[in-house]
């Protein structure tokens, strides 16, 4: 019998990973339920927010798109539209090229890594830097994130300090503050050296024409001083009306990712600068990547999305199996329903609908209130109709028989007590069989429902 990916990727996966993964979680979990609480007392402002947000991500995106794409290029941004991950890393080269660069440092950003720009820009030959820590510490590891603020959410510091005297950063020392001023003292000559910086973009001002960069190491100014031309990527979904809209997100966004009540970078790039050493050149890559169909399709509510990564820390599979388990730039909740439809994925992660609980959590603590186990659900239809295998599936066609019959039903439900004599633990193949080996079926004592709603109803 097949075994799903995710399930074989959690068999071999590092108790001490597994540990590490859900500690962070847990941790994650409480430190932003501490946070709103002393924010706010009544939970009805939080959820007063929360609606705020999603009914802001609800505007017309046309019509946002067209506002800011006018007022970026009258702020001197340089646009351009890549339909998929090649276009979009092939105008990246063609800036490069044009600018002369040899040496990019990068801001954190989670539409990079879905087109795996660094692997791409490495191979052309380019000396490209990450400078956030977590995600300087996965590129010397050549690893991917396992979460999209937290990138190296499942290492201990003690790997911190090893990567960095096995790549010749600083000697081994496991101290956290050591750790982060060798990294400081290490990036700061690489920010002298930038030729390009390349970010994201958390929020796009359509009103403003400029973009919300939220950092919580400095890095974005540092990446932003040294650098003659900046690059930012991001997908027409990060475009939101105006500043004024933008402060329901600051209230939302640190509190729901790493339980602080703000960023404590909040930098707004108003295309190129005009200060001594800031760019002298700005553009802007849109990426559509799929997200044209998302938009007009039942999976558009997923775009609301402000990438806080709440629903992971929170989601009981994600704490289990870790964000690398997802095979895919997005993992946990986010992941189950996004990453199939980017990059047209379905077919090779037509599992991971499968690897959720329907237990809600992660709509609880979803900033924009986006309904993701349904989503979840719908996905889970648009791989059935889409006629998709998937490992270790069951066959539901014999309930369906069962439960559409209403006489059949009857007979079953009275039938049901012989299961109480027949011996199931003896049975040890497919999926009864993989159930009894960790688990065994209470005694059977319904049946007698309609019994007593019948002597209730007199």
């Amino acid at each position: 019998m097949a075994v799903q990916s995710i399930d074989n990727f959690s068999k071999t996966l590092d108790p001490a990973v597994k540990a590490a993964v859900e500690d962070a979680c847990i941790c994650g979990t409480k430190a932003r339920a501490v946070c709103f609480e002393n924010a706010y007392a009544n939970d009805a402002k939080v959820n007063e927010l929360r609606d705020l947000s999603n009914a802001i991500k609800s505007t017309k995106i046309s019509e946002n798109l067209e506002k800011a794409i006018a007022n970026l290029e009258a702020n001197g941004v340089v646009i351009h539209y890549a339909n998929d991950s090649k276009e979009a890393n092939e105008i990246i080269e063609k800036i490069l090229k044009e600018e002369n660069a040899k040496s990019v440092v990068k801001v954190k950003s989670m539409t990079s890594e879905e087109i795996e720009l660094n692997h791409f820009l490495e191979a052309k030959g380019y000396n490209i830097i990450e400078t956030d820590l977590g995600e300087f510490i996965i590129q010397l590891r050549n690893e991917k994130p396992s979460h999209i603020v937290k990138p190296a959410l499942h290492l201990k510091r003690q790997q911190f300090a090893k990567s960095f005297a096995e790549h010749n950063v600083a000697p081994y020392n496991d101290d956290p503050t050591a750790i982060t001023l060798s990294a400081r003292k290490f990036l700061r000559g690489k920010y002298i050296k930038a030729d390009v910086a390349i970010s994201g973009a958390n929020y796009i001002l359509a009103e403003e024409g400029g973009i919300v960069l939220c950092t919580n190491e400095g890095n974005a100014r540092f990446c932003l001083a040294g650098a003659k031309t900046h690059i930012a990527i991001a997908g027409f979904e990060k475009v939101i009306p105006s500043a004024k809209e933008l402060s329901v997100f600051l209230n939302l966004l640190a509190r729901s990712a790493t339980g602080q009540h703000i960023t404590t970078y909040n930098d707004f790039v108003f295309g190129k600068g005009s200060a001594k050493n800031s760019p002298k050149k700005m553009h802007l890559v849109f990426l559509d990547n799929g997200r044209s169909e998302i938009l007009s399709s039942d999976f558009s509510e997923i775009l609301k999305c402000i990438r806080c990564g709440a629903c992971m820390q929170r989601c009981p599979v994600f704490r289990k199996v870790s964000g690398h388990a997802y095979r895919a730039t997005y993992p946990g909740p986010l992941g189950i329903i996004l990453s199939p439809l980017l990059g047209d994925n379905l077919s090779e992660l037509r599992d991971l609908p499968k690897a959720c609980t329907l237990c809600g959590a992660c709509q609880e603590v979803c900033p924009s209130n986006i309904p993701l186990p349904n989503l979840i659900l719908k996905m889970r239809d648009k791989v059935k109709t889409e006629h998709l295998k998937v490992p270790n599936d069951i066959n539901f066609f014999p309930f369906k028989i069962l439960a559409t019959m209403p006489w059949l039903w009857k007979f079953g439900m009275t039938m049901s007590s012989l299961a109480n004599f027949v011996p199931l633990s003896w049975v040890k193949f497919g999926p009864l069989g993989r159930w009894n080996k960790s688990r065994t079926l209470p005694t059977f004592k319904g049946g007698k429902f309609r019994k007593w709603f019948a002597r209730k109803a007199k």
